[in-house]
């Protein structure tokens, strides 16, 4: 076959030429960050969660993970920095009003519209726009919109000087410095509490030093001493057991007892009084101290 005139080889026929290393759809990593769960790869359910980096998770997926930390393959590079519940934020999201496809199973489609919206301006919480949530209540907005909010709020109502509150100092300008969130009306502080969801890489490095300044600055816990505090507030509660005195003997007994004893020392004097020479010869020597052998073992070898 060939060389017959039919086929004209072009260069990238004849030359072998490198391969192009393949890359991401950038869309489908938006939709997979956005709109599926990043540990379980499962469509997000309420109750939804979020880390200290800002990922988010289903809560049963998660929990999945801190029973059995292997049930998942790359779970440790996902979210080996969870160390308990304590670690994430349950998230108070906006279902969205126009949302009218699902998700299906048993197709790989995934569905045009994001299933939650900012409840300040509904934009759809799709990756498009930025969106935020506050670590104190767990309120989630789109950035925009929160900060238009906390724009309007603050040109509304001009700060006042509270009587009483010029000598405080630094606590009260913290206090001042606190704002409230537009949906529940819990108080954030806007420099530490607004943490951003799927954030850029340099924005989650950011996170991520915050995050181990804070675990930092946690107190050292020791083990056992709750446990040694308990017993010892235990055995002080408790009475003093009393030791169980020996118990007396009845002075009637006694007596009789006395009375038996002495009377079979004298029945015993008389009976050796009146034994013969050669009786009591068996049992004790005429010269010596009395001797410790019996007339079953005189004048016989023993060890």
């Amino acid at each position: 076959m060939g060389n017959d005139g039919g086929s004209i080889p072009d260069r990238r026929d004849l030359v072998r030429t490198k391969a192009k290393a393949e890359q991401a759809d950038k869309a489908n990593q938006v939709r997979a960050m956005w709109f599926f769960c990043a540990l379980s790869k499962r469509p997000l359910q309420e109750p939804v969660v979020s880390c200290p980096l800002g990922k988010l998770y289903n809560k049963d997926a998660l929990l999945e993970f801190l029973l059995d930390r292997t049930s998942f393959g790359d779970g440790e590079e996902i979210c080996g920095h969870i160390r308990s519940l304590k670690d994430v934020k349950v998230l108070k999201l906006t279902p969205n009003p126009t949302k009218t496809t699902t998700f299906d199973s048993s197709s790989d489609s995934a569905p045009t519209r994001a299933p939650f919206v900012c409840p300040l301006n509904l934009k759809e919480m799709n990756g498009v726009q930025p969106f935020v949530y506050l670590a104190t209540c767990g309120c989630v907005f789109s950035q925009g919109g929160l900060k238009a909010v906390c724009r309007s709020a603050s040109s509304k109502t001009p700060p006042t000087e509270v009587p009483g509150d010029a000598g405080k100092g630094a606590d009260s300008e913290q206090a001042k410095d606190l704002d409230l969130c537009p949906q529940c009306g819990a108080k954030y502080d806007r420099a530490f509490d607004v943490r951003m969801l799927n954030p850029p890489v340099e924005v989650e490095e950011q996170m991520r030093a915050a995050m181990e300044a804070r675990r930092a600055a946690e107190p050292v816990k020791t083990k056992g001493k709750g446990k040694k505090r308990k017993a010892a507030a235990d055995a002080a509660a408790e009475p003093p057991v009393k030791k169980q005195a020996m118990p007396s003997t009845n002075p009637s007994i006694a007596a009789a007892s006395r009375g038996v004893a002495a009377s079979l020392a004298e029945e015993e004097a008389r009976r050796k009084a009146g034994m013969s020479d050669a009786v009591k010869s068996l049992y004790t020597s005429k010269d010596g101290p009395k001797k410790k052998e019996t007339f079953m073992t005189m004048g016989t070898f023993t060890r």
